[in-house]
């Protein structure tokens, strides 16, 4: 096996679920997430993993997630939003075709609607957001082969673009 087809990464809120879902229909591979992962191994959200174990062991957790679905996926994957922080998984995303899905914090005020579920957006969310994606953009950017702007586009149109960028055919 050869890994992932496409792995999407970005932040919450920017639609690599409904991407990669649409972009595994038309690829007619599989679709997986690493949130979804993680949530099956620990057995609880991951909203509650953060409050009752730390970030710190979420993201642990997550990195074997990200470890094990390079290594057994062969579809379309996602990553979760934090996934990419830590080197170790940078280092195994150096070379896969990895996209970064993009958009501003307009668009993700309008997405999000300040969803205050989210753990890292505790407090002032817009703020909070535009905080993550400062930190968090060089990094998506260096391991991304491709960067698409998902701002005011429909997800058919994302889909089409990641599948131009990485020359692939659909079926």
């Amino acid at each position: 096996m050869a890994g992932p087809l496409v792995i999407l990464c970005g932040p919450m809120g920017v639609g690599k679920s409904t991407i990669g879902t649409l972009l595994a229909e038309r690829l007619g591979v599989a679709y997986r997430d690493t949130d979804a992962d993680v949530e099956a191994a620990e057995g609880r959200p991951i909203s509650e993993i953060f409050i009752d174990e730390g970030e710190d062991h979420f993201r642990e957790v997550e990195a074997r997630a990200v470890a094990a679905a390079l290594v057994e996926h062969d579809g379309v994957l996602a990553l979760g939003g934090g996934a990419v922080l830590r080197e170790e998984t940078r280092q195994r995303l150096a070379g896969q075709p990895v996209v970064f899905l993009s958009m501003g914090v307009d668009e993700a005020v309008h997405r999000l609607h300040l969803d205050r579920s989210r753990p890292l957006l505790m407090g002032n969310p817009r703020r909070k957001w535009r905080e993550l994606m400062e930190a968090r953009r060089p990094i998506y950017t260096s391991i991304a082969r491709v960067v698409i702007d998902t701002d005011a586009r429909q997800p058919y149109e994302v889909v089409e673009d990641v599948l131009q960028a990485l020359e692939l055919k659909d079926s």
